[in-house]
């Protein structure tokens, strides 16, 4: 929904009155925002579908990495409590009744499906939905270029319009201890997270978070794209003959007001998302 905009007047005078998904459409109001529940299992039924769509979005992407990578999203019937992807099982063939429910202590909970997890991703995603209430859904992958500029150690820049959507919404967790199997590292990585909405992990890859797992979602891809478009900038300004032109802190920070609404990362995803579902003939929906 719409809430103030706490946006200064850029060097052109341009000012956000309110932030909200209702910024992006013309003629209209914007067709996709989230959907109100007043059903807990309705919610929890809608939730699963659009994970196994998010992961099948991100198998066609490219993100998928032997057992590496989980989503993972709170439980609207019971919020102490969370679904997240089995061990081995590729992205592309993850339907909901696929997703395994386990509370904080790694219990495997009779209403999901009864297989193994990913020790690391339990380490992590378990300490993030304890220590972020605010947020709903977890991803993170191994992706290519995520991998590549988490190198570095360092945030991503203000290059393009896009990339605004991680203005102050952006951290870095440099203290790499490893594969993620002791809950310390977990910790460590949910504590980098705190304030942010995206963390690059040191030598490990992207990290993204969001109320809706559709929020989540679209934020990890366009995190990977940044990370490219990073990359290819870094190695056009190398030799010295061009010069990057980052975009001034006032215009970032507007853009970001624009974007960087929750219901708007969750309208950014729907085009993916009703993608899959033609690509994928509604298998995912129950």
């Amino acid at each position: 929904m719409p809430a103030s905009a706490d946006s200064s007047p850029t060097t052109k005078g341009y000012t956000l009155e309110t932030t909200g998904a209702h910024n992006m459409a013309k003629g209209g109001a914007n067709p996709h925002v989230p959907p109100k529940f007043t059903n807990k299992v309705e919610h929890r039924k809608w939730m699963l579908e659009h994970t196994a769509a998010a992961f099948r979005v991100f198998a066609r992407f490219g993100y998928s990495e032997g057992e590496a990578g989980h989503i993972s999203v709170r439980d609207p019937v019971d919020p102490n409590t969370f679904f997240i992807n089995p061990l081995g099982v590729h992205f592309a063939m993850i339907r909901p009744q696929d997703m395994v429910h386990v509370d904080r202590k790694g219990n495997i909970l009779s209403d999901g499906n009864q297989a193994p997890i990913n020790a690391a991703g339990f380490a992590i995603h378990s300490s993030l939905h304890e220590a972020r209430p605010d947020i709903n859904a977890a991803c993170h992958a191994h992706s290519i270029y995520g991998k590549a500029y988490s190198t570095f150690g360092a945030p991503l820049e203000m290059l393009n319009q896009d990339a605004c959507v991680f203005y102050n919404a952006q951290a870095v967790y440099k203290n790499f201890g490893g594969v993620a199997i002791e809950g310390e590292e977990g910790k460590e990585i949910a504590e980098a997270a705190r304030g942010a909405r995206t963390v690059i992990l040191q030598n490990h890859g992207l990290l993204t978070m969001g109320t809706t797992v559709d929020e989540a979602a679209y934020l990890f891809t366009l995190m990977e794209k940044s990370c490219q478009v990073q990359l290819l900038a870094d190695a056009s300004a190398k030799d010295g003959t061009r010069t990057k032109i980052v975009i001034p802190d006032d215009v970032a920070a507007y853009s970001a007001a624009v974007t960087n609404h929750p219901d708007v990362m969750y309208s950014s995803f729907q085009s993916e998302y009703n993608y899959q579902r033609r690509l994928d003939k509604d298998e995912f929906i129950s």
